[in-house]
């Protein structure tokens, strides 16, 4: 059966990103991204688990998670709205303009029950990250988990990280800005507060992966450019849908290199664009 293997759970997360000069919205979220692409990549056993609203938004997320053929069945659907953040592409790249801050799921927050927890324990692998709102159930989750990866996204507050470190297994973060030093730097500080694992992504300088002993770094592969959105999440989602079907480290920074190139030569996270209707969000800065 499919799932007596290994598999990776995303928990936390989801958005519609909405692409102002096309008028057209996307799925994306950075959990919602990895449970999706883990599996387009090619892990047998890939799953979501989070928040949706019941408007238009939150209905296409929906349906376009079954298109991606995972199951609805840890999927919570509540009165609000879905979260959403406006994108304007300068050159192929993503700009946020404002957002809702994931809209009902902030103001919900994302319990784990017994059916999740037992998803968890049979799949084995979590993935989360600092816009899921799911702090509080950080222990729980690894508890049941053989590993639990968390993106920080570009954050930086130490005193954040240090409250979730020492729970998780691997810690992602961006740093495109950060010289290959300050790279370092950021790594080392990183270990001290808890995290066994980190991997920095570094934009057009590629990515790199610290074990606390040694550093494996990764170049980045030729891509068509179409949109940038969701590339450091294709990025994890190869990684860690390698590492769990038994890639070395080596194998998976490959691997998710070339991916997160293949990313780039589709529109959104993962496609799926939908007619916006011209409704923009109020500013929430």
């Amino acid at each position: 059966m499919a799932d007596s293997k290994p598999g990776l759970v995303g928990v936390g997360d989801n958005v519609v990103d909405h692409y102002v000069d096309e008028d057209l919205y996307y799925p994306g979220g950075n959990t919602l991204n990895v449970a999706v692409l883990a599996r387009r990549f090619g892990l047998q056993n890939s799953a979501y688990i989070g928040i949706v609203g019941d408007d238009e938004e939150g209905r296409h997320v929906h349906a376009s998670l079954l298109a991606e053929g995972l199951s609805d069945k840890n999927l919570r659907i509540a009165h609000g709205e879905t979260g959403k953040a406006e994108v304007a592409i300068v050159d192929g790249d993503r700009t946020f303009i404002t957002s809702n801050k994931g809209g009902i799921r902030q103001r919900l927050m994302l319990r784990m029950d017994r059916n999740d927890l037992a998803l968890i324990e049979r799949f084995g692998h979590v993935h989360s990250s600092c816009f899921s709102y799911v702090e509080p159930e950080l222990v729980r989750l690894r508890q049941v988990s053989q590993g639990l990866s968390f993106d920080f996204s570009t954050g930086r507050d130490f005193g954040y990280l240090a409250t979730v470190c020492p729970t998780i297994t691997i810690a992602f973060l961006s740093a495109a800005d950060l010289t290959d030093d300050d790279t370092e730097g950021l790594i080392k500080a990183v270990h001290s507060i808890g995290a066994p694992s980190v991997c920095v992504t570094q934009g057009e300088r590629g990515a790199v992966f610290s074990t606390g002993e040694r550093l494996i770094r990764q170049g980045v592969e030729q891509a068509e450019l179409v949109d940038t959105m969701g590339a450091g999440d294709s990025f994890i989602a190869a990684f860690l849908a390698s590492r769990i079907d038994g890639a070395t480290v080596e194998e998976a920074m490959a691997q998710a290199a070339k991916f997160a190139a293949k990313a780039c030569g589709w529109a959104g996270a993962f496609g799926h664009p939908h007619p916006a209707g011209g409704r923009r969000l109020a500013r929430h800065d």
